[in-house]
Formats: C-alpha cells, structure tokens, sequence
C-alpha cells in the first residue's frame, strides 16, 4: 500500500478570503483572455459586418466583455461569498483624507507615462498591434468607441488587480506577500504581449500596489493606466500608415 503525509485539508478562518480573490482572478481572466482571442468569435463580426464596422464592434466587445468577466463579476462574487465585504473594501470608494495624495501622484505619473508612452507608440513593433481597431478610416464615433472601450476594460481589469486581489489578501496574510503574489500574476498576464511590457508591469505593479493600499482606491492605477492606453492608442492612430482619421468636415 502507498503512503501518503498527513495533509490537514480543513478550511481554516480566513483561507477563504486568500483563496477566493487568488482564484477568481486567474478562472476570470483566462475567461477574458481565450474569449478575446477566440477566432470563432471574431469571424462572426467579420462575417456579419463591413470589415471596418467589424473590426470596431469585435475591438468594443473585447473590451465590454474585460469590463464585465474581470471586474463585475469577480468583485459580485466576492461580496456574495466573502460576508460582511462592501465595494469600499476593494477600493472602490472615495475618501476625502486621500483624495489630494490621489490627485497629485495621477498626475505625477501621467506626466511622466505619457510621453514614454507616446514615444514607444510610433514604433513599428507597436504600430503592428496598435490601434487594435484595425478600420482603415476612423472617424468621430470610432474614436469616442476606441476611448470608451479603453476605459471600461481597464476599469475592470484595475479593479480586479488592484481592488479585488490586492485588499483582501493585504489583509489576510500582509502587504508584502500581497504584493508579491499581485505582481506576479499582474506580469504573467503581459506575457502574451512580449518580454518588454512583461518586465515593465513589474515595477509599475509596484507603484500601483503601494499607490492603491496608501490612497485606500484603485482610482490612481485606473486613471494612469486610461491615460497610457489612450496616449498609445491615439499615438499609434497618427502614425500608422494604413489607418487614417477623416473628420466629418471632409467626409463625402
């Protein structure tokens, strides 16, 4: 007969609380991730669309679906399962002993990512993923989609990372052991994306993690992370040579 260690597999107080967020946002994401990449999915749009129109409801309905897989539907189960959470305990919430710290290191960051990201977008190896709306002529409304999109998707993916991760195991096991799991899992999603956006979430996760836990809101790393994603976008917009904004003063 094999033998096996004496393995205590009880729940214990409060390993609810570490093993739920930890789980959650991985099943979540991989939820996003192979949904926004599934092929089947976008042929459906490019089948049933003009390829510009396409493009643009497949990009939104990437980054509703992020908004409602990574944010809502972790943060709702979280305050179903974990008794007594309120939506302030995972940073969102406003407070007003913080708002100011929020407000100088948004824009302390946005001033200095910005143009970092400005500069890295005009590059061809971004230009070949970037903007992700691939319509060849933009217009007013395939910009205000394009922010709009951006906006919800990173709402929900801050508020999974920075809200749903990080507060409840800061207060389960500490900041650091928090910390490190959130970076780690926050690099790991970059993979895809290539060596250099996998190493750089690293020490933005960071700053985002210590911002987060000393404002008491996920709105630092929310704002910050619109601001490179539209900077990068819009960057990329400009500057790539098969798409093209034409205002509606000059449309036929």
């Amino acid at each position: 007969m094999y033998q096996t260690l004496d393995v205590d597999l009880d729940w214990k107080t409060g390993d609810l609380t570490t093993f739920l967020p930890v789980m959650l946002s991985l099943v979540f994401f991989v939820i996003y991730w192979f949904t926004a990449q599934s092929e089947g999915i976008k042929k459906r749009f490019y089948a049933r669309y003009s390829f510009d129109e396409a493009s643009i409801k497949h990009i939104f309905f990437t980054k509703y679906f992020g908004f409602i897989s990574m944010g809502v539907i972790p943060l709702v189960l979280c305050l179903i399962l974990l008794k007594g959470s309120t939506p302030a305990d995972y940073g969102l919430t406003f407070i007003p002993e913080t708002s100011f710290f929020s407000f100088v290191w948004t824009l302390g960051l946005c001033l200095l990512v910005v143009p970092i990201a400005y500069l890295s977008a005009k590059k061809p190896k971004n230009l070949v993923n970037y903007p992700q709306i691939r319509a060849k002529i933009w217009t007013e409304k395939t910009m205000f989609i394009n922010a709009l999109g951006w906006a919800l998707y990173l709402f929900g993916y801050e508020l999974l990372f920075r809200g749903t991760l990080l507060f409840p195991l800061t207060d389960a096991i500490g900041i650091w052991p928090a910390i490190g799991i959130n970076i780690a899992l926050y690099s790991a999603t970059h993979i895809p994306k290539g060596l250099d956006e996998t190493i750089g979430a690293i020490p933005l996760g960071l700053v985002l993690c210590l911002l987060t836990l000393m404002s008491g809101t996920i709105w630092i790393a929310f704002l910050v992370h619109v601001a490179m994603a539209w900077t990068n976008s819009f960057t990329a917009l400009k500057y790539h040579p098969a798409i093209n904004y034409i205002p509606k003063s000059k449309r036929a």
